[in-house]
């Protein structure tokens, strides 16, 4: 069976995480099990045959053939015209699982290719090992293990990084206001990513932000949770405005620990089979809770709003949201690739499908058209929060 997956359409290191679902085994063994694809008709082979034949004969640079194969596995999957599923190489697929799990391989920094050469360290990611070595956002790195990185492309960089072999990585960095070149050693460790940020806006009101729900958000909204409470929360606002979505598992651990006894969400396949998610009601939130949610608001991000909202236990505010309601799984290939296919609908708990369709916050709210540009809002001029935190108060 595969891992559900709830999600709308450059580290330095990557990743490693595996989806629960079963292995498709590539090779004449697969065609028992299926009749009436594509390939059983002559006219497509011979004509992938002919295409493959005018390439050798004509095509004026070099093939790759492996690349070739792997175009037309990406093409049947495109064939659907749903722009949910896709074919992963092994590469992207390992990328995929470092997204969705939330835990990769590297130095816990985020780079941006430097405009002067080089890359360039964006942010440092809290208890990282790259915070911990002592680089700081705004250095600007030339050098990996004495090797020139000034013009190497981004993924390069990274990929030098996470495949040293001792494990440890010398940079050379260039510090604004400092004129000394540093050479900083970083060790290579497994880097959990922040999706969960959270704070106390006043003495009573706490805020957790979700980015996105990952493998590691459930423990990570647990510890801000705690934090939060032992501060003197007393009402929360829970923030998953551009949020895209995620895991079912992880959406569905967090509001077990929000809603009473019932269905969180249920999926129906093409067979009309049902499964439900279920809450068993132990840790019903006793807090005023408000939910901001927006247009980018997907998929696991509209369960969370979707459940809250049919439960009546917090209000809605902000916009309509993005309307993802069909779920994907991810099914691995015995060669390291992977394919993923939309394979059911989601319904929230009153039986609402809402592809298509999205939330209707409960407070109807659009982000003030001076915002929109601007790269950092602050919560005092952000006026959907200042709404919610209305909401709050009432």
């Amino acid at each position: 069976m595969a891992d559900k997956e709830f999600k709308k359409g450059a580290l330095a290191g990557a990743a490693g995480m595996a989806l629960v679902c079963a292995g498709l085994y590539i090779g004449s063994g697969l065609a028992a099990y299926f009749h009436g694809g594509v390939l059983d008709d002559p006219a497509h082979v011979e004509k992938v045959e002919y295409l493959e034949a005018l390439i050798d004969s004509k095509y004026l640079g070099e093939k790759d053939e492996e690349k070739l194969a792997e175009g037309i596995y990406t093409g049947l999957l495109y064939g659907l015209g749903d722009r949910y599923s896709a074919y992963y190489t092994a590469e992207e697929y390992e990328e995929e699982n470092s997204e969705t799990e939330g835990v990769y391989e590297g130095i816990g920094i985020l780079m941006q290719k430097n405009t002067e050469g080089g890359v360039k360290v964006i942010q440092c990611y809290e208890g990282g090992p790259g915070e911990q070595a002592g680089l700081l956002e705004g250095d600007i790195i030339s050098e990996v293990d004495g090797r020139d990185i000034t013009d190497m492309a981004l993924e390069e960089v990274s990929e030098l990084i996470k495949n040293d072999e001792d494990r440890k990585a010398v940079l050379t960095v260039h510090r604004e206001n400092v004129e000394e070149v540093l050479e900083i050693t970083v060790e290579i460790t497994d880097v959990e990513l922040p999706s969960v940020f959270y704070e106390m806006l006043d003495e009573e009101t706490g805020y957790i932000r979700i980015s996105e729900f990952k493998g590691v958000t459930y423990e990570q909204y647990q510890t801000a949770f705690s934090a939060l409470k032992e501060q003197g929360m007393k009402k929360l606002a829970v923030d998953l405005r551009d949020n895209p979505g995620g895991l079912l598992s992880s959406v569905c651990d967090i509001l077990n620990e929000i809603l009473p006894e019932g269905v969180i969400v249920y999926t129906e396949d093409k067979y009309g089979n049902r499964t439900e998610e279920t809450s068993d009601g132990e840790h019903v939130l006793d807090l005023p809770l408000a939910v901001l949610v927006n247009e980018n608001s997907a998929s696991a991000s509209e369960i969370f709003a979707g459940a809250v909202q049919d439960y009546g236990i917090g209000t809605i505010v902000g916009m309509n949201t993005y309307g993802k309601g069909v779920v994907q799984g991810i099914y691995p290939l015995n060669d390291g690739s992977a394919v993923k296919l939309t394979i059911a609908n989601y319904y929230t708990p009153n039986g609402n499908n809402i592809n298509e369709v999205g939330i209707r916050p409960d407070i109807e709210v659009p982000l003030s058209a001076e915002l929109l540009n601007k790269e950092e809002i602050s919560h005092q001029e952000d006026n959907q929060l200042q709404a919610a935190l209305e909401a709050l108060g009432e």
